[in-house]
């Protein structure tokens, strides 16, 4: 926390991620799933793991913004 009592976005996205990361990854195998309804090959569970480690950081990151955006309209 800073002086003033808020919570920096940082923070929040830092809390966020072990959430928004296993979002990514499901949604990433799910998307590789309906690509084989147009003829792409499935993703692996385990690629859409690993791909989802990185990209799970600017997930985080936008939660921790709506997060904060949410807790400033409670104030």
């Amino acid at each position: 926390m800073t002086g003033t009592g808020r919570w920096p976005v940082r923070k929040l996205a830092v809390l966020m991620y072990p959430f928004a990361m296993p979002a990514v990854a499901i949604n990433l195998f799910m998307l590789g799933l309906t690509g084989q309804w147009v003829g792409l090959p499935a993703l692996a569970p385990v690629t859409a793991l690993v791909v989802s480690v990185p990209l799970g950081v600017p997930a985080a990151w936008l939660a921790g913004r709506w997060c904060r955006s949410l807790m400033d309209q409670a104030d």
